[in-house]
C-alpha cells in the first residue's frame, strides 16, 4: 500500500490488473480476459487464502461459490452470509484471476505475478487481520515462508505449533476443500477430528 492510499483506492487498481494478459512475466498471455476476485475491507479480522479462482467463481465473480466454497464454509461453521461480509471475512487468493487449465484439465497454479505485485500492499491495507487461514501448497509457501517445501501433510499436522506462534497474524494451513482432497482426507482423520473444532472456535470469535 502505497502513502496516502486507500484500501478502496487499492481494489480499483487491483480489479483492473491485466498484467497477466498483456505484460505476463514469466508465462504466457492469460488466454481468457482477466476478472480478478477478492473480498476485503478494513475491519474484517479473519483472512482466506486459497489458491485462485477456478471456472464457476470466474464466471460468478464471488470467490468460492463451487462445491470447496460449501465444504470450506461447513469447516468453518459459519453460513454464507457470514462468509460474503467483507466486513468480517477477507478472502485474498494467492492467484486473483482464473489462471486456466491445464492438458488433462486440472487448473494451472496461481499465477506468479498477482502475489508479487498486490499482496503486500493488500495486507499492509487490513490492519485489523488476526487470522490468516492459508489454504493449500501456494498460500501456506506464501505466509509460511519457513515451511516451503515440507509438503501439505507435514505443513497441517504441525497446525498447534503454528498456530501458537507469537506472529501477527496468525496463520492457520489448511488442505484446499476440494474433492480432489477426499482422498487425503480420509487417510488423514485427525484434521477434522481435532483440527476443525478448533478452527471453528477461532471463527466464531472472529466473525462475532
Amino acid at each position: 500500500m502505497t502513502a496516502g492510499e486507500t484500501l478502496e483506492e487499492l481494489l480499483q487498481e487491483l480489479r483492473a490488473c491485466r498484467i497477466c494478459r498483456d505484460t505476463p512475466r514469466y508465462l504466457p498471455p492469460l488466454p481468457h480476459q482477466p476478472r480478478p476476485v477478492i473480498q476485503a475491507s478494513v475491519t474484517a479480522r479473519l483472512c482466506i487464502a486459497g489458491q485462485a479462482p477456478g471456472t464457476r467463481v470466474h464466471a460468478s465473480g464471488r470467490p468460492f461459490t463451487d462445491p470447496s466454497g460449501v465444504r470450506l464454509r461447513r469447516w468453518l461453521g459459519i453460513g454464507e452470509t457470514v462468509f460474503y461480509d467483507p466486513a468480517r471475512v477477507a478472502v485474498v487468493p494467492m492467484g486473483f484471476c482464473f489462471p486456466g487449465q491445464d492438458a488433462k484439465g486440472g487448473d494451472l497454479p496461481p499465477r506468479r505475478e498477482c502475489a508479487q505485485t498486490w499482496h503486500e500492499r493488500v495486507f499492509a491495507a487490513m490492519p485489523r487481520i488476526e487470522l490468516v487461514l492459508a489454504i493449500g501448497r501456494y498460500a501456506q509457501d506464501w505466509h509460511l515462508g519457513d515451511r516451503k517445501g515440507r509438503g501439505l501433510t507435514a505443513t497441517v499436522s504441525e497446525w498447534r505449533e503454528l498456530l501458537a506462534r507469537p506472529t501477527y497474524p496468525r496463520v492457520l494451513p489448511l488442505p484446499h476443500p476440494s474433492w480432489r482432497n477426499n482422498a487425503w482426507l480420509r487417510q488423514n482423520p485427525w484434521f477434522e477430528a481435532e483440527l476443525v473444532p478448533v478452527l471453528r472456535q477461532e471463527v466464531a470469535r472472529l466473525v462475532a
